[in-house]
């Protein structure tokens, strides 16, 4: 249902949607049942006449049919919607896949600055890629991301991903991702963060593996050369 609004983008987006569609159901079906019940107790033991007095009901024989099945119901509801919960996060917060890229993203009051390893495929080295509120990937590859904050608590959030991870200052949170559709999303912070929380937002583009290597090439040869050493060799 949720594919109706927000489009999917990443291998685990429809696990978490449908966890959110069963969790909906459930409750729906609940909630629905509950008032329909309360509906015809009302309609059906309204008052009849002014002489009719009312009655004290202890709850016991069958009236405590009305307290025991449903609870029994709802808790067999409840086991399946943890047991569900259980998988959806250990597939998306513990059981990380092997990587084929990874990328760092910082979070500061009010912008979003990401790592892209270069040419060589690795970070801290002198071909990385730095962008502000841009973030670039290549579709059909499994990225680990290395989450920081400068400052205040932020939260990384990228629904098309169905990612939202809060980002810790003082703290390095690992987690990833693999896009499945090309095109161009948004990123967002989902953590009230100051005065200008509403305005953290950057662009995700998920590209081809033609496109995103002519953005790697191009972005590596805008990179400025190294400075020679003015140090004087001494004789």
């Amino acid at each position: 249902m949720l594919e109706y609004f927000i489009p999917r983008a990443s291998s685990y987006a429809v696990d978490i949607d449908n966890l959110f569609a069963i969790i909906t159901w459930i409750v729906g079906f609940w909630f629905v049942l509950t008032q329909l019940a309360f509906l015809y107790l009302i309609v059906r033991y309204q008052k009849r006449s002014e002489d009719q007095k009312s009655i004290y009901m202890t709850g016991e024989g069958h009236e405590k049919h009305w307290i025991h099945v449903p609870h029994y119901l709802i808790i067999v509801c409840d086991v399946v919607l943890i047991y569900g919960a259980i998988v959806v996060w250990n597939q998306v917060k513990i059981d990380l896949p092997e990587a084929d890229v990874k990328i760092r993203v910082i979070s500061q009051q009010w912008a979003w600055t990401f790592v892209h390893p270069g040419p060589d495929g690795v970070l801290d080295t002198a071909d990385d890629i730095r962008t502000v509120d841009e973030l670039h990937v290549e579709i059909d590859k499994t990225y680990h991301y290395e989450l920081e904050s400068k400052d205040v608590l932020h939260d990384f959030s990228v629904p098309v991903f169905r990612l939202k991870q809060d980002a810790v200052p003082g703290r390095t949170i690992t987690g990833w991702f693999k896009p499945t559709k090309t095109g161009e999303f948004d990123i967002q912070c989902a953590e009230m963060c100051g005065i200008a929380h509403g305005i953290m937002v950057a662009k995700l583009y998920i590209e081809d593996a033609a496109t995103h290597q002519a953005w790697v090439s191009k972005s590596v040869a805008q990179l400025p050369s190294p400075q020679p050493s003015n140090l004087a060799v001494s004789q």
